[in-house]
């Protein structure tokens, strides 16, 4: 949610910065601004609401902007609705416009985050005579350092210190002072922010690709530390304003990973990319054909000692949970309970001390999972976090870190990230399952010979997308579909069902099949899509007769099951077949065609695939 960038160098910031805005499109956002430093006192503020193209439009591409330092920022609207006055950056000054043109405020900022003590805040600050244009949290916070700057003669990082120990909730701040031209100071807790340097420039982000272009050298500002930007050169500091050190990351993947490659979307493309994702998961803790967990941290001798595993993540992530939870408790044979990382972190706790606590991110930045790892922490139980983004909050904060080779996604809507989550959770199954004793080495070795072909069996799937294309542009003007199975299937028809409504804005929801009677099924009327997944041979027959229930009532059925499974067909309209796989593992192909289905039928309707409307891909407030 949100995005932000800075840069200082020797070139002109403002097309800098509207390209990195641009590479954040993805976080979601609803207005966007930049502020831009000539090396005089005065700073340009542009705002535009919508989106990027009006600012792009309003600043002449950023050619219209002099100045080699300034910052940038797509808003996603909490305080304050969406609008030119609330957009930022916001500036120190008492302004009675909304605070964009030519000013000489001594701070100007941008701010990702939730300030949660405001309103306490506003009120000292008014009774500074500050006054405020804005309904946002974020001119308070820009406020209140200026207030501390001028009130102790402070230089900006004290300041900022000062601000950070008395302001509650989660923020990324990037500030520039106008007594400090050619600088940037940025403060962190909970909210992600990224730092590069190459020669003669540095820029901050609130993701990598942002500026991937210009370089791979990152680093990553630590929870409740400042950094002190200048061009080439970031120094940090902690809370009591001394000087830390921080050591550079490389980043691997290539800048075109971050492009569309023909593509019309990026969800199409990264949907494609599921095969490799997957196969570079899988190989990553593959040695000689076993699976060794040693890169995670995770010893036989730490796994033996595992008496429970409880796994708390949010939105795909959890459906991953809920699959994990059929496949470990029958092969590892031991109690897993999955929960909402917004719930788990709210309530008291009843675990043994010797459960594994294992979060689930594609980002590694979620505010409800990063609290809940800390809660876990908190406890004493040891935390295993799952995440794609190298380096993120919760890889670094958690014992042991699992890293999916997922490479960048850019789409809001996750597929390739879901999908190389569940082969990581398919190794740590396995893993277990040995160490316990639960499966032999030989029904092991057999297990990672059917993992080893589902990269493949992907490919498979994805060459029949025509027939899917043909069959959601048949039902994109639907207004209820239903998604129903039973055991590992009704985890994959959570998954469809919320790539259904997020990108389409169909209103769609998964069932368990045999509680369509206890109440759904009285929504089923003609036409109703109901699509069953039955890729479960030991639940298929069950869920083809809830099916025949519904196709009773009027429903138009789709049926997505494993080739060989013809006598479907006697009862739905519309069958789609995925390649055979282990039915632990089948999942992993199950989930494509619902993947399709969502995309083709928001491409129909004519939507944002990439960028559904009030959604964010990394959700960093709570």
């Amino acid at each position: 949610m949100c995005g932000i960038v800075g840069y200082t160098g020797d070139h002109q910031a403002a097309p800098i910065l509207l390209e990195g805005l641009q590479k954040l499109e993805y976080r979601g956002y609803d207005s966007a601004g930049l502020a831009v430093r000539d090396g005089t006192r005065l700073a340009e503020v542009v705002k535009s609401t919508g989106k990027l193209r009006n600012l792009f439009e309003k600043t002449d591409h950023g050619n219209s902007l002099a100045g080699t330092c300034g910052i940038g920022h797509t808003r996603w609207a909490t305080h304050g609705e969406p609008s030119q006055t609330n957009a930022h950056p916001h500036v120190s000054g008492n302004c009675t416009g909304s605070g964009s043109g030519t000013v000489e405020s001594d701070v100007v900022g941008v701010h990702n985050g939730i300030i949660e003590n405001f309103a306490e805040l506003k009120a000292k600050l008014l009774r500074h005579d500050y006054t405020f244009y804005s309904d946002t949290d974020t001119e308070v916070v820009v406020k209140l350092v200026d207030y501390y700057y001028k009130k102790y003669k402070l230089g900006p990082v004290d300041a900022i210190t000062r601000t950070m120990v008395r302001v509650r909730g989660s923020y990324a701040l990037a500030l520039m002072f106008k007594d400090f031209p050619g600088e940037i100071f940025a403060a962190r807790k909970d909210s992600p922010m990224i730092i590069g340097v190459t020669d003669g420039e540095s820029y901050l982000a609130s993701d990598v690709p942002a500026i991937l272009k210009y370089t791979r050298t990152v680093y990553y500002i630590g929870n409740l530390e400042v950094a002190r930007l200048s061009p080439g050169q970031v120094v940090f500091y902690d809370l009591n304003g001394d000087v830390i050190e921080h050591e550079p990351t490389e980043i691997t993947w290539d800048a075109e990973a971050a492009e569309k490659g023909g593509y019309e979307h990026f969800m199409l493309k990264e949907i494609h990319e599921q095969p490799a994702a997957v196969r570079d998961t899988l190989n990553s803790v593959l040695k000689d054909d076993r699976i060794d967990l040693s890169g995670a941290g995770l010893s036989d001798e730490l796994l033996a000692d595992i008496s429970a595993v409880q796994i708390v993540a949010c939105g795909s992530a959890w459906h991953v949970g809920m699959a994990a939870q059929y496949i470990l408790e029958d092969l590892a044979e031991l109690p897993v309970r999955v929960e909402l990382a917004s719930e788990f972190r709210y309530r008291k706790h009843l675990l043994d001390p010797k459960t594994l606590v294992i979060v689930i991110s594609q980002s590694g930045e979620t505010a409800d999972s990063l609290a809940a790892l800390r809660e876990a922490k908190a406890i004493g139980v040891r935390t295993l976090a799952v995440v794609n983004v190298v380096g993120s909050t919760i890889a670094r904060e958690a014992d042991n870190v699992f890293y999916t080779l997922a490479g960048p996604e850019i789409a809001v809507a996750t597929t390739k990230a879901y999908s190389a989550q569940l082969m990581a959770m398919y190794c740590f199954a396995l893993r277990l399952a040995l160490v316990r004793g639960k499966i032999t080495e030989e029904a092991c070795a057999a297990y990672i010979a059917d993992l080893k072909t589902i990269p493949d069996k992907m490919t498979r799937v994805l060459e029949d997308k025509e027939r899917i294309q043909w069959f959601a542009a048949k039902f994109s003007m639907a207004r209820d579909i239903f998604f129903i199975g039973r055991g590992l299937d009704y985890a994959i028809s959570l998954e469809g069902s919320l790539k259904m409504k997020e990108i389409s804005y169909i209103h769609s929801e998964a069932y368990a099949a045999g509680e369509m009677k206890h109440g759904t099924i009285s929504l089923v009327e003609n036409n109703t899509l109901v699509i069953g997944i039955l890729t479960q041979g030991n639940l298929y027959e069950k869920t083809v007769s809830n099916m025949a229930e519904c196709k009773a009532r009027g429903a138009y059925l789709m049926g997505l099951t494993s080739y060989g499974n013809y006598n479907v067909e006697d009862t739905d309209d519309f069958t789609v077949y995925v390649p055979k796989v282990d039915s632990h593992f089948i999942g992993s192909l199950a989930v494509i065609p619902l993947q399709l289905l969502g995309y083709y039928m928001s491409v129909a309707k004519g939507l944002d695939v990439d960028k559904p409307r009030n959604l964010a891909k990394s959700v960093t407030v709570e």
